[in-house]
């Protein structure tokens, strides 16, 4: 089992090791370095220490027969019969990353009544559907998702298995990688493969997004990725475009959870969805004033988007957050109010035609990304702005 300590008798309490450590684990106690309870076994101590003070024993890692893994998959989520994007995004994707290592790209496809759907999946990039359609996987429970999805991964052995990072999927994926024993890198915002050691190279964002951390899962398959919806763009579809489509029959698997019933989200249209987003910052003042941007948003036939600091002042729920932490969004147009533009936010944007920037800061980051800038205050231009759109729809 994997282990880490201090020699003491070469430690002389030099630091290195503790501004090496990531989290914050080490601790010079009667000059002498200590390791503590946030230790993860990362390593990072050890080849910053120039006395060889720091013992590590790694886990024993056993490799086994990789190439029996093949082609790449995706999970195709839906809900009652309507495909999720990000679904269609991730064929994209996988199309791309399947050409580099001359593989097949094969969408999962779980549900009941859903055989319609394999049609659509091929048209946008599936070379072939495993399809099971049971009226036992009407509704979505991720343990009976989850074991359904290892029991195929086990029989089919594909190499790389793609999900999509929305609420299903990062409850889905977590399940499978642990029971199968294998890595899982979440909430990617870009993929690549290194051809030569046929590794897929998963990138997402890390230390509250000041750096981009590439991962790798060397020893073990599938290598598993959750990606955020609106990262990657979908393919034309294609409906002339020919695949295998398999039907599955399985056996009921029966979970501990059960379906009362379905709440359908009534905050307006989902952020992922959106075509035109509001969205507001601290800047806005209060939360009396968000109903300024929520008038603005109704008039141009858009939603309501945050940043962090609003959610976590109360004033917006989380589903609202756009951002590192919270949805990747790609509107047409993007209008931030009282958004100062810090990183953690910009990381949310991807692919936006038009970004219109309101701020009273005229250094603001912000105004870098945006198409449009007016530096002012928010609540006495929102108004205007709502105005002007109402009488111009008239």
């Amino acid at each position: 089992m994997a282990s880490i300590n201090i020699i003491e008798d070469k430690c002389v309490g030099c630091r290195r090791c503790v501004a090496a450590c990531p989290f914050n684990a080490i601790e010079i106690i009667d000059k002498k370095a200590h390791i503590g309870e946030k230790c993860n076994l990362c390593g990072s101590c050890v080849e910053s220490c120039k006395f060889n003070a720091i013992d590590f024993q790694r886990d024993e890692v056993k490799i086994g027969d990789l190439s029996i893994y093949q082609g790449i998959w995706v999970f195709a989520e839906q809900r009652y019969g309507q495909l999720k994007t990000v679904s269609l995004e991730l064929l994209g994707k996988a199309r791309e990353l399947a050409k580099t290592i001359n593989v097949k790209v094969t969408a999962v496809l779980l549900g009941h009544k859903v055989e319609p759907l394999s049609k659509e999946l091929v048209a946008y990039g599936a070379d072939e559907v495993l399809m099971v359609d049971e009226e036992w996987l009407n509704d979505f429970n991720d343990h009976i998702y989850g074991e359904t999805m290892v029991n195929l991964i086990e029989e089919y052995k594909p190499e790389i298995v793609l999900i999509g990072a929305t609420a299903k999927g990062r409850s889905l994926a977590p399940h499978i990688s642990s029971t199968i024993r294998t890595g899982l890198t979440a909430d990617c915002t870009s993929l690549s493969m290194d051809v030569e050691k046929r590794l897929l190279v998963q990138t997402r964002p890390a230390f509250g997004g000041n750096l981009m951390a590439e991962i790798i899962c060397p020893n073990n398959r599938p290598q598993m990725a959750t990606v955020r919806p609106k990262v990657f763009k979908p393919l034309e579809a294609d409906y002339n475009r020919q695949g295998k489509i398999i039907k599955l029959k399985k056996e009921p698997i029966e979970g501990s959870v059960k379906l009362i019933k379905n709440i359908d989200n009534a905050e307006g249209i989902n952020l992922s969805d959106a075509n035109i987003i509001v969205g507001v910052g601290r800047g806005i003042g209060s939360e009396r004033n968000i109903r300024l941007a929520q008038e603005l948003a109704d008039a141009l036939g858009g939603t309501l988007g945050s940043s962090r600091p609003v959610v976590d002042i109360g004033w917006l729920p989380y589903s609202r957050q756009v951002g590192q932490t919270g949805k990747t969004v790609a509107p047409k147009i993007y209008i931030a109010c009282g958004i100062s533009g810090a990183i953690q936010h910009l990381a949310g944007l991807a692919d936006i035609e038009t970004v219109i920037a309101i701020n009273s800061d005229p250094e603001a980051p912000i105004f870098k990304i945006a198409n449009y800038g007016i530096v002012g205050d928010v609540r006495e231009i929102l108004p205007l702005l709502t105005e002007k759109i109402r009488e111009s729809k008239k």
